[in-house]
């Protein structure tokens, strides 16, 4: 079976980056969030789980137990990877954890920005919960082949 989008050719910049935005702001997105740790040798340990998000500000928010692996892992290492879409309509995003918030302590915006959108609302979970609020780095999107050369739609933190 052929995508229907493949015979449309690539999108310009600007509708990559709208459609990107609007996979974002969708009620119940979930991305896979790629973390890593050091192994006792020092080499690392990737670590792969699905988490829904809220994109609340420009940054993506994502709510679990500090406690977890991905939660130790990314208050560790401070950066993770996303991805959200199939595999013909992809975007990845590179991360840096801007701040961590106890969502007992969370101000309304980001608790009720986050049940809003994600779908779910962790305030009655346990007191190990918390909102990582990640700060994007880098974003690629891309539906096929020829959509990867201009895939980078935010470099250093900046739209391009």
């Amino acid at each position: 079976m052929t995508n229907p989008q493949a015979t449309t050719g690539p999108r310009p910049r600007e509708q990559r980056r709208a459609d990107t935005l609007a996979m974002l702001r969708s009620p119940a997105r979930d991305a896979w969030v790629s973390t890593a740790s050091a192994a006792d040798d020092g080499t690392a340990e990737p670590y792969l789980v699905p988490l829904s998000l809220a994109w609340i500000d420009d940054r993506v928010v994502l709510a679990l137990e500090a406690t977890s692996r991905t939660g130790r892992n990314l208050l560790a290492a401070g950066t993770a990877r996303l991805a959200l879409g199939g595999t013909r309509d992809v975007v990845m995003i590179d991360t840096d954890l801007e701040r961590s918030v106890r969502v007992a302590d969370a101000p309304a915006e980001i608790a009720e920005g986050y049940a809003a959108q994600a779908d779910w609302d962790p305030r009655p979970g346990g007191e190990h919960d918390v909102y990582l609020v990640l700060r994007p780095r880098r974003v690629q999107a891309w539906r096929e082949v020829d959509e990867l050369a201009g895939r980078l739609l935010m470099r250093d933190g900046e739209w391009v």
